[in-house]
């Protein structure tokens, strides 16, 4: 039987608590809505990752029912995503959906390994004499006063960021200097309360292969697992690059698709 879930205990419960529709859920709060049905689970959630999403999880043939009821009751502007297979289904089994893309969820599973950590983004940082060698107090959240610099250095060098400083669920910026000027950046953006985000990650173009991104991540997946529990990420994947720095600090890889409605509500 199709059931609405109240709680954030229920959506956990119902999905084994599977990171993607946690996020999804985001802890339900700001109107944020979620279902279940036999083995499927589906969450709403408006203007996360800029986007309505509706992340979808479980069994294709109840993943479709709960679609079709999710939209019906949040609209069409709700984007589903989740792990490619099932949405190809559920897109091929449901009129008026249309892929738009696919792209990598990275999950940081908790504990954080802190001696895994040191050594991933050590053995990124590209030799004993590359800046990204200082000290981890080298990275440090940022202020309101860095914002300008921030926004300057994603719109030089990241201007495809997602999360920008006073974006809508953009909570803080993290970021380390080399000769004192911002050379690389991270943001806490749209964490649910049981699953940290990571997003709006950059480096000045003049820096890149030094190993301070990698710095960066670590450090922000570091703070993200020790307040969340554990910590994801969105990365395309036509960038090699940054998903081998999220690989060597223990993200683990699944490909996703997100889809969209066409015209009006599906099967309407």
């Amino acid at each position: 039987m199709l059931r609405e879930l109240r709680t954030l205990d229920e959506v956990r419960a119902a999905c084994g608590d599977d990171d993607l529709p946690v996020w999804g859920a985001q802890g339900l709060r700001d109107g944020a809505r979620a279902w279940a049905l036999g083995d499927a689970v589906v969450t709403a959630a408006r203007d996360i990752s800029r986007r309505d999403r509706l992340a979808v999880w479980g069994g294709t043939s109840c993943a479709v029912e709960l679609v079709r009821h999710a939209l019906g009751e949040v609209g069409p502007s709700f984007r589903p995503f989740g792990e490619a297979g099932l949405l190809a289904e559920v897109t091929a089994k449901i009129d008026g959906l249309e892929v738009s893309g696919g792209f990598s969820w990275m999950s940081l599973p908790g504990p954080w390994a802190g001696a895994a950590a040191g050594g991933a983004a050590g053995g990124a940082a590209g030799g004993a004499n590359s800046p990204a060698d200082g000290p981890p107090e080298d990275v440090g959240w940022l202020g309101p006063q860095d914002a300008e610099e921030v926004r300057a250095l994603l719109a030089g060098h990241a201007p495809s960021s997602y999360a920008v400083p006073g974006g809508p669920g953009v909570r803080r910026w993290a970021g380390l200097r080399v000769a004192g000027r911002l050379a690389a950046v991270a943001a806490d953006a749209w964490s649910a309360p049981s699953v940290g985000f990571l997003a709006g990650v950059a480096t000045a173009a003049p820096l890149r292969g030094r190993g301070l991104a990698a710095r960066v991540c670590a450090w922000v997946s570091r703070e993200l697992v020790a307040e969340h529990g554990r910590a994801a990420l969105m990365v395309d994947d036509d960038n090699p690059a940054a998903i081998g720095v999220y690989e060597r600090l223990g993200y683990r890889r699944r490909h996703v698709l997100a889809v969209h409605v066409t015209a009006g509500t599906p099967d309407s």
